[in-house]
């Protein structure tokens, strides 16, 4: 069991009013062990250190939590419908999850062999409301099981802004959210303007700010659902990435 990662957690969580119980602290300390462990065998991050996965995967994480909890406000429920675009090894989805066990999670990867390291955390931790969808965003945006059924999207450092939007806009439905976790993101910004219109999106805000304990630049893009996405998008898999709208 890492002190550093429960220490470090417990401070941010306390710090930001998260209220994150030893409980909670407890399985992300699990889960740390078990990406760790796995991470021998399968590519999940360079990350391994505590010190590195309670900063740059947990706490990178928990900076959605506030903009989370403003769509709960909004909406008048604490059950949101939040599918993670491309999550990888689990992030933010599988940490948002733990802090916000009342969200109902779907986790979007095109690697089956990621989903089923997180289906084993999510069995491991007892995790219910938890889905796992095999796919490229592309594809899963034109599923009609899927398609504009989200209360909120997020995706982590999965691509350019103006492609982020066309992977993930599609899955929200109208009056949701679509929360782009990104890094430096001034000329995306500019690019994306575009790519939001079309979509069916409005940008409402981005802040900016360093993660703490950190001097790494990070950005949150807030775009909110105003109607529909047209019917020809996403484009067929490769195409946004290829030639961004």
């Amino acid at each position: 069991m890492s002190e550093v990662i429960k220490s470090i957690v417990r401070d941010y969580s306390e710090r930001e009013g998260l209220g994150l119980t030893g409980g909670q602290l407890i399985m992300l300390d699990t889960y740390a062990s078990m990406l760790v462990k796995t991470n021998e065998v399968m590519n999940l991050t360079n990350i391994t250190d505590d010190e590195g996965i309670a900063v740059r995967h947990f706490i990178d994480s928990l900076t959605l939590v506030p903009y989370i909890r403003a769509e709960q406000e909004k909406a008048g429920k604490k059950d949101l419908t939040v599918i993670d675009v491309g999550t990888g090894a689990g992030f933010p989805g599988v940490v948002l999850k733990i802090a916000m066990p009342e969200l109902r999670l779907t986790l979007l990867d095109s690697l089956n062999k990621r989903l089923g390291f997180l289906n084993e955390v999510s069995t491991a931790l007892g995790l219910t409301g938890v889905k796992t969808v095999h796919g490229r965003a592309e594809d899963a945006g034109r599923d009609k099981a899927l398609r504009e059924k989200y209360d909120i999207s997020c995706a982590r450092a999965v691509a350019n802004l103006p492609v982020l939007c066309e992977y993930c806009l599609p899955f929200v439905k109208q009056g949701g959210a679509f929360l782009a976790m990104k890094g430096n993101v001034d000329e995306e910004e500019q690019a994306s303007s575009k790519a939001i219109s079309v979509l069916g999106g409005r940008k409402e805000k981005t802040d900016k700010f360093l993660l703490p304990g950190t001097d790494m630049n990070r950005s949150i893009v807030v775009v909110r659902k105003i109607r529909p996405t047209p019917a020809s998008y996403p484009r067929q898999a490769g195409k946004p990435s290829k030639n961004p709208l």
